[in-house]
């Protein structure tokens, strides 16, 4: 059994350098993490049995995790005051999601109100699917969503990047090894490990992520972390990051990708115009840099948004900030908004 297992994974990691090596070739943009994700993708349509790579992927998200809270700085807390005001737009922007995306669901796909309400809400992919599954949802059509959303924001997002705003996605995402001294490496591998296994100790969402980075952070803000990770830890989490959205697709149906995947994907599409709408305001204010209002406001997964902030250059801290304000404002308040709409519901179902 555990052969099997290993063989199915040996085989899903050859589908991703395939995709890596063909999307070099071809001189298409972010070959490790457009390539493995295609590849895999397409793979996992035709039916071929992948499997994800378990804590091995887990672990792409801890290397982030110390990428982002590296960049924790002394300037940057400075700074901090000055995102208060686009922070303080994430409520509005967040409730206009639910208010389109749960009519949407309901009346364009037919989903039930509780499968309709995790499905629309833009928190991560993982948590609403298990916060649905708890509340009585369709566990399959939730995380199909949630998918396609995170696959679709990553094909659209880049494209937008390099059309609308001009950036080329060029920008080296770190330093390669051999430059960094072996003191700085071991300290990132520590904070690593001690985040990721302290956060989920303690049960803290996105333990793989949100714990390296508050010991990154730590760190950096102590003078002892002063690099991000090397170049190649970090090509092999977006390779990592890559293959376990397009794994995702492996067993879809032509009924589910016809109706769940689709629909999922039309409502992307108008996530992206409130995005752009939300981008617009705070770029015209004043409050954000086009690029980083972009970024900010694109309603992607926390590692997806961080590693595009990465390879475009942009304000990793603004960006961060806010995606982590979005997540925890959805994890803590969509439980309780749910009851509360759902009693709603229940009272006016009364009153008939």
């Amino acid at each position: 059994m555990a052969s099997g297992l290993r063989v199915r994974q040996a085989m899903t990691v050859m589908v991703g350098l395939i995709g890596v090596v063909l999307f070099w070739l071809l001189h298409l943009p972010l070959p490790f993490l457009f390539g493995p994700m295609m590849a895999s993708l397409v793979a996992a349509l035709a039916g071929v049995r992948l499997m994800g790579l378990g804590q091995v992927s887990v672990a792409a998200r801890s290397v982030l995790g110390v990428a982002i809270g590296a960049a924790v700085t002394p300037a940057l807390v400075a700074e901090l005051p000055s995102m208060l005001a686009s922070v303080a737009i994430i409520p509005f922007y967040v409730a206009a999601i639910g208010l389109v995306g749960v009519p949407f669901f309901r009346r364009v796909l037919g989903f039930d109100l509780v499968t309709a309400f995790y499905a629309a809400m833009p928190g991560g992919a993982a948590d609403m699917t298990i916060f649905g599954a708890e509340a009585g949802a369709n566990v399959r059509q939730v995380s199909l969503v949630h998918v396609t959303r995170l696959l679709v924001i990553m094909v659209v997002g880049p494209l937008l990047l390099v059309s609308v705003y001009g950036v080329e996605l060029t920008h080296p995402v770190g330093q390669p090894a051999a430059d960094i001294p072996l003191s700085e490496l071991a300290i990132m591998v520590v904070a690593a490990l001690l985040g990721w296994k302290g956060a989920e100790r303690i049960g803290l969402f996105g333990a793989a992520i949100l714990g390296p980075l508050v010991v990154a952070a730590i760190l950096s803000l102590a003078g002892v972390l002063h690099m991000r990770p090397p170049q190649e830890a970090l090509l092999a989490a977006q390779f990592l990051i890559g293959i376990s959205i397009g794994v995702s697709y492996v067993g879809v149906t032509l009924r589910e990708l016809r109706e769940t995947v689709m629909g999922g994907a039309v409502f992307v599409l108008i996530l992206a115009v409130l995005a752009g709408a939300v981008t617009e305001f705070v770029t015209l204010t004043g409050l954000a840099p086009p690029v980083e209002g972009f970024l900010a406001f694109m309603p992607g997964g926390q590692a997806e948004m961080s590693m595009l902030a990465l390879i475009a250059g942009a304000d990793l801290s603004f960006v961060v900030v806010h995606h982590i304000t979005r997540v925890v404002l959805v994890l803590t308040g969509a439980p309780i908004l749910f009851r509360l709409f759902r009693r709603r519901q229940a009272h006016k179902n009364q009153d008939r």
